[in-house]
């Protein structure tokens, strides 16, 4: 079996590059071993997770409008209704994708491929799938192989009861209690799903505090509302030995927490994410990979291999859908000869717990570690109308601006709607906007988004909305 484009993963950063190489005249052939098209991001990551986030934040919305007189009482989970219709977005979804790769003619092929050499992959087939050939020749292949969740060896009991993120979306009962061993954004946002389901949710992280590198005006809103949903927070602690008691798992905890023994129904692990790089052959290429498993790429996405590219987060940090979705368009159309490189000014991160945080560019942690001068505007969300008016007031807009310059470096939001309003801050950066930019473009009202033109007011003292004059 010959082709010109070989992509081994169907992600978002897999399908892309496979759906843009097509439309730009490439014949390509898509390897992937799961029965559907869509990667971990479709299938056990982003959109189950953000299903069930929809569900929580309408839980807790539900209950924060007792303040305004209205009560609905205790919601009642249908947990297999709830799965039921989880998995009937990712149906959807993954039928649609099927259907583009259909219409583009990329050929789909489930299979476990692994490099026998710089121009050949060797084809297992996957679960049911029969393989016309065991061979694909190509003359170049993108790896975008994603990544999977590290399981320490210590937490590698033979029981349902301890998972790793994708065993939590599959959401197979509610539990009475549950330990999140990681209080980074994948644990808080599960850790929010099972609390508005009614779990008893403990979060131990071994930093002192959540979201390790977010700044921390960020993440303390989000904190103090967690220390009032959660059960407790354990932070600078580990948990240090787990054992499987048949109706729990016990838990032996280090550092500041007591009891330093504690059961639990089900123990969430979410410790981080390593890059899938073994396993493929890569020794049988050109290919260099770091210490840490990520595939050496340049600007254009190319390996040390000329025949073999890699995208996404095989291809180092961060490790996010959108990004591996924008190297698979820059890749195909450096393959096609088109001036393409991946060279963002900004690249959003997104923590969709209540409230939700997001920042791109610069932040002021980064800012700090390299002894880089910036002016820090804020504007808290107190003075926004669309805040107050629906009692989300926790929240806070900031900037970190050039000083001589005044162009904008980077953005971080805590509130309602973070992850839709950085947007705005992504194009801002990434055209090289300055303050007065922002000051110039009329945002509506009452809306969040104001609070992005607020806070550029803020740094120049131009604000009206609050009492932050420009010091002289």
């Amino acid at each position: 079996m010959d082709t010109q484009l070989a992509i081994l993963g169907a992600g978002p950063g897999g399908y892309a590059a496979a759906f843009r190489a097509a439309d730009l005249g490439m014949q390509v052939t898509l390897v992937e071993q799961q029965a559907q098209l869509g990667g971990i991001c479709l299938l056990r990551g982003c959109i189950p997770s953000k299903a069930l986030l929809h569900v929580a934040k309408a839980v807790a919305e539900a209950r924060r409008l007792a303040d305004w007189g209205v009560e609905f009482g205790e919601p009642a989970i249908d947990v297999d209704a709830l799965r039921a219709r989880k998995q009937k977005g990712i149906a959807t979804l993954t039928g649609g994708l099927r259907q583009l790769a259909a219409r583009r003619k990329v050929r789909v092929v489930h299979a476990l491929g692994t490099f026998e050499d710089s121009r050949t992959l060797r084809l297992a087939p996957a679960g049911d799938a029969g393989l016309d050939d065991d061979r694909l020749c190509f003359e170049h292949c993108i790896v975008a192989t994603g990544s999977r969740a590290v399981r320490p060896a210590a937490f590698e009991l033979p029981t349902p009861r301890v998972m790793d993120s994708s065993g939590a979306l599959e959401l197979p009962d509610v539990p009475d209690s549950m330990l999140v061993v990681g209080g980074g954004y994948i644990g808080l946002e599960m850790g929010t799903v099972y609390a508005a389901l009614g779990t008893r949710v403990s979060v131990v992280e071994l930093t002192d505090g959540l979201l390790p590198g977010v700044d921390r005006d960020l993440v303390r809103p989000l904190q103090r509302k967690l220390e009032r949903e959660f059960e407790a927070i354990y932070l600078s602690a580990k948990a240090a030995a787990l054992a499987d008691r048949g109706d729990a798992i016990e838990v032996v905890f280090e550092g500041d927490v007591q009891p330093t023994v504690q059961r639990f129904d089900r123990v969430l692990v979410c410790v981080g994410r390593r890059p899938n790089s073994g396993g493929l052959g890569l020794e049988n290429t050109r290919v260099e990979v770091d210490s840490e498993g990520f595939i050496r790429v340049d600007a254009r996405r190319r390996t040390a291999d000329p025949h073999v590219w890699a995208i996404g987060d095989v291809a180092g940090p961060p490790m996010l859908a959108h990004k591996a979705t924008h190297e698979g368009k820059v890749a195909a159309e450096a393959l096609a000869g088109e001036p393409a490189v991946f060279e963002p000014a900004a690249v959003p991160a997104v923590v969709f717990t209540d409230p939700e945080i997001a920042w791109a560019g610069l932040s002021e942690t980064e800012a700090g570690a390299g002894g880089r001068a910036v002016e820090v505007a804020k504007f808290p969300w107190a003075a926004s109308g669309r805040a107050q008016a629906v009692g989300q007031t926790e929240g806070m807009t900031k900037w970190l601006v050039e000083p001589q310059s005044h162009r904008l470096l980077g953005c971080g939001i805590v509130g309602a709607a973070a992850g839709e309003l950085i947007a705005e801050a992504v194009l801002a950066i990434e055209t090289g906007a300055k303050v007065q930019d922002l000051i110039d473009t009329i945002h509506p009202h009452p809306t969040f988004s104001e609070t992005l033109g607020g806070a550029a007011e803020v740094c120049l003292g131009t604000a009206t909305d609050l009492y932050r004059p420009k010091r002289k």
